[in-house]
C-alpha cells in the first residue's frame, strides 16, 4: 500500500513559477512545477523550453536516475538514443530507460517538453560518443 503521508499536496498554476536559466543546459529555460518539494526529492517535474538555437547540443551523456520520461508539449526535438536517431514531436512520450546514452542535438525554436525524473537530484554523466551526430537545423 502506498504511504500517502510522505508527500504533500501541490498545485502550481501557470504564472506561479517563472521560466529561469541556470538549469542543466544553458540553452534551455526551466520552469519548476513544485513536485520535487512536494515529494521531498523523490521526483522532479519541470517544463523545459528552447532559449537559444542549437549549436553543440547536449553532448553524449547518460543520467543516473531510476525513471525518466519526456513528454513533448510543443515543437520537436531530435535525439540520438544510442545509435538511433529519434524525432520526438508534440504529443510524443519517451521513456528514457536508466543509463541510456543519448544526445539531444536539434530542436525547434518553439520546443517545450515536460520532463519527469526520479530522483529529483539525478545526475548527468558525460559518456564517450556512440556514433556520429547529424548537424542541427539552423534557425531563421
Amino acid at each position: 500500500m502506498l504511504d500517502r503521508t510522505s508527500t504533500k499536496f501541490s498545485h502550481v498554476k501557470e504564472g506561479d513559477t517563472p521560466y529561469v536559466s541556470g538549469g542543466l543546459r544553458d540553452f534551455f529555460l526551466y520552469r519548476d512545477l513544485g513536485i520535487a518539494d512536494a515529494t521531498h526529492g523523490k521526483v522532479i517535474a519541470h517544463l523545459v523550453k528552447a532559449n537559444m538555437a542549437p549549436e553543440q547540443g547536449t553532448g553524449w551523456h547518460r543520467h543516473e536516475a531510476d525513471f525518466q520520461i519526456v513528454i513533448m508539449v510543443k515543437g520537436w526535438a531530435r535525439f540520438m538514443y544510442e545509435d538511433k536517431e529519434t524525432l520526438v514531436e508534440a504529443g510524443d512520450v519517451v521513456h528514457q530507460r536508466p543509463g541510456i546514452r543519448h544526445y539531444l542535438f536539434d530542436y525547434s525554436p518553439d520546443m517545450e517538453y515536460l520532463e519527469i525524473v526520479s530522483p529529483a537530484d539525478f545526475k548527468s554523466v558525460d559518456v564517450e560518443p556512440v556514433c556520429a551526430v547529424p548537424a542541427p537545423t539552423p534557425w531563421k
